[in-house]
């Protein structure tokens, strides 16, 4: 294949590398089995594996914290370790998971399920009524989202014989009771959005074939998915139905198992939760109603009866303000939790509705700097007595899981996840890089108090879907980049949610090229500050981070010494006609419109990449479960860059979803094999300062 043989800018069927999405294609297969064997030569080896072994040992501690939801009573969790790599899911008592060393009622061993049915089985989670002991299991394969359902008696520990079945899909249930379940599942002609979701909710009842299961709500195909909620917090249960047009808008409406029955008067881009009769929303744009004009991003309450009735008599909740955004809304309890970053720091207020109007009040006994997650500790808000738990953690202070019962002044600790790094002689300090047109970027930095002008830099960013990246512990970068003395970089760029709706919107669409640039003037300004030179920063990022790493290699190559790019985005002509890549229309754009294909094609890396450029190495890597991101737009990038005579390396193992692994050895060697490939390429050894 010659160079000059490249993709047309206007036509994406005309690519030289369009046999690469064959996913399991021989071709194909035939190439990344060369590539991975290539890629092992020359970074697996003695130090590979020894790392490898280093970090699944910690991934695999028996004093790393077990994570619960609470549902009947009982604390659920699924726990992997050495000697069960795929999970055992497990209950246990509040009271006993407060002791140093629970003791856990094992439920399902997914391990022996996979090796008594000769499939490659992951755990996808659990749909569970209130007050019941039978559950549908969701069983990915490989850890693809799509999944197989079949319903589990908790009681007997086992399937239930002629209970609910379903195929693999891409699915979700709901139960309406003992017998009925609503189901929303791409399986069956015409089931499925151009998004790969579903696009019907049927009302699927015990004993009938899923076949003949009505369909009670549904959507045209160009909507990204519907689903639907059953609401048990009130006395007469109510039916949630959501139409999800894109990533950003949604119309929700009250029903019955005989389908919807009145749709809520709101924009689409507001987001709703319903609680007993209480409705909390956000809206994403500024909204003008009933004489009120409510900001982007505020917080509003109301009483849903009185707004089915016509009131539109909202009480402000929140105010959001320049750095100062709404992250997340939950209900617990009959509480409305806000999670808020102020300057990036975490605040947490609790809201209280009543006859008498919202008490509001910030939730006390939590740090004001670091990383703290808050939720409910009850699965079914049916059952929930208030009662939160929160993660406190900083990138050189391991998590601490807190107890937060209602009516109690203090949370309590319930586990602390031991250190897995020595944080000696390393600081976390906070600085601000100028973009392209002069925007403010955050950024956060861990590593040696003393700036050597040399340091080996990790960076990392994401920069899309509305998402915070916050600074979290992270036991990989410490064993094997901060212990060994590296500096590891996290950015906040536009694109994400850190400062709402505005910093999202900045980054978006035809802004995706500023949040380029954010990352690429954090780079900058590491050695304007003299922290490093460009040779020396090594940068990751993976999905829509796989966008924005490729954008490093085309757009500011001479600002990086190596660039790991994980199962990513690249060819963004192509991407609404792979997989789920027509959900993420709203975020990127239609390639279909010329108006907005000229904006795509500027970030579209794949087409950009030129032969002849001071391009820095590159590994490409991907998994071939990977049914959301599809491993083409790995494999076309990685064979394109080394037809240009590039240094580029590709790597794909054959399970993993749109992760890094389906087990925790599996996940360190992706990783590792990472690290490897960066520090060699930025010619840093370890121990090296």
């Amino acid at each position: 294949m010659s160079i000059d043989d490249k993709p047309t800018l206007d036509k994406p069927d005309d690519d030289p590398w369009l046999w690469l999405e064959e996913i399991e294609g021989a071709p194909a297969l035939d190439f990344v089995e060369r590539q991975n064997r290539l890629t092992l030569q020359a970074f697996g080896g003695a130090a590979f594996e020894r790392d490898r072994d280093a970090l699944a040992a910690i991934y695999d501690r028996p004093d790393n914290i077990p994570y619960v939801r609470r549902r009947g009573g009982w604390l659920h969790n699924l726990w992997k370790d050495a000697g069960h790599p795929r999970g055992l899911w497990r209950r246990t008592t509040l009271a006993e998971f407060r002791k140093p060393e629970p003791s856990w009622e094992i439920l399902l061993d997914i391990d022996q399920l996979a090796a008594s049915e000769g499939e490659d089985w992951l755990f996808g989670g659990v749909a569970a009524r209130p007050r019941s002991s039978r559950v549908i299991l969701s069983l990915s394969r490989g850890g693809s989202d799509a999944v197989t359902l079949r319903e589990f008696e908790v009681e007997t520990k086992s399937f239930v014989a002629d209970g609910f079945f379903l195929a693999e899909a891409k699915s979700s249930v709901d139960w309406v009771d003992a017998d009925t379940l609503l189901l929303s599942s791409a399986l069956g002609e015409g089931m499925a959005t151009t998004s790969g979701y579903a696009r019907t909710v049927r009302l699927w009842r015990r004993g009938s074939s899923v076949d003949q299961a009505p369909v009670v709500f549904e959507t045209t195909p160009d909507h990204m998915r519907v689903y639907s909620n059953v609401d048990d917090t009130v006395p007469a249960q109510r039916i949630w139905f959501i139409d999800q047009s894109d990533f950003f808008n949604f119309r929700s409406s009250i029903g019955t198992t005989a389908g919807a029955i009145a749709k809520l008067d709101l924009p689409s881009n507001i987001w709703m939760q319903a609680h007993q009769d209480w409705l909390s929303i956000k809206p994403r744009e500024t909204w003008s109603v009933a004489g009120h004009t409510y900001a982007a991003d505020a917080m509003l309450g109301i009483s849903l009866s009185a707004f089915l009735a016509g009131s539109r008599d909202f009480t402000v909740l929140f105010e959001p303000g320049s750095r100062r955004a709404l992250q997340g809304f939950s209900w617990s309890g009959g509480r409305l939790v806000l999670s808020i970053l102020d300057e990036l720091r975490p605040v947490f207020e609790i809201c209280t509705p009543s006859a008498a109007g919202w008490n509001r009040q910030r939730l006390q006994g939590l740090p004001d700097i670091g990383v703290v997650d808050v939720w409910s500790l009850d699965h079914h808000e049916s059952e929930s007595n208030g009662d939160l738990l929160a993660n406190v953690q900083d990138p050189l202070t391991p998590a601490s899981l807190l107890l937060i019962e209602r009516g109690v002044e203090s949370p309590t600790v319930l586990k602390q996840a031991p250190k897995t790094f020595n944080p000696e002689g390393l600081v976390v300090t906070q600085h601000e890089a100028i973009s392209t047109d002069g925007e403010r970027i955050p950024y956060v930095q861990t590593g040696p108090a003393e700036e050597t002008g040399d340091a080996p830099v990790y960076m990392t960013a994401y920069g899309g879907f509305g998402l915070a990246v916050k600074p979290y512990y992270n036991s990989a970068l410490g064993k094997l980049w901060l212990e060994r003395g590296g500096t590891v970089v996290q950015a906040n760029l536009r694109g994400g949610g850190e400062f709402g709706t505005r910093w999202h919107d900045a980054g978006r669409l035809a802004g995706k090229t500023l949040s380029h640039d954010d990352f690429a003037a954090v780079a900058a300004d590491l050695v304007r500050r003299g922290v490093t030179k460009a040779k020396r920063i090594a940068a990751q990022g993976g999905s829509n981070g796989g966008i924005l790493i490729t954008n490093m290699l085309v757009r500011y190559p001479e600002r990086f010494g190596a660039l790991f790019c994980t199962i990513p985005l690249i060819d963004m002509r192509r991407y609404t006609r792979l997989l789920a890549g027509a959900s993420w229309i709203a975020e990127y754009g239609d390639p279909d419109k010329p108006e907005q294909w000229d904006w795509l094609k500027t970030y579209s890396a794949y087409h950009n990449a030129k032969p002849g450029q001071p391009y820095p190495p590159i590994l490409i890597a991907t998994t071939r479960r990977d049914d959301r991101v599809h491993p083409g737009h790995a494999r076309k990038m990685a064979a394109k860059l080394q037809a240009m005579g590039y240094e580029a390396y590709f790597y794909e193992p054959g399970a993993g979803g749109h992760g890094y692994g389906k087990d925790n050895k599996e996940r360190a060697g992706f990783e590792v094999l990472g690290f490897q490939f960066l520090k060699d390429k930025i010619g840093w050894r370890d121990g090296e300062a």
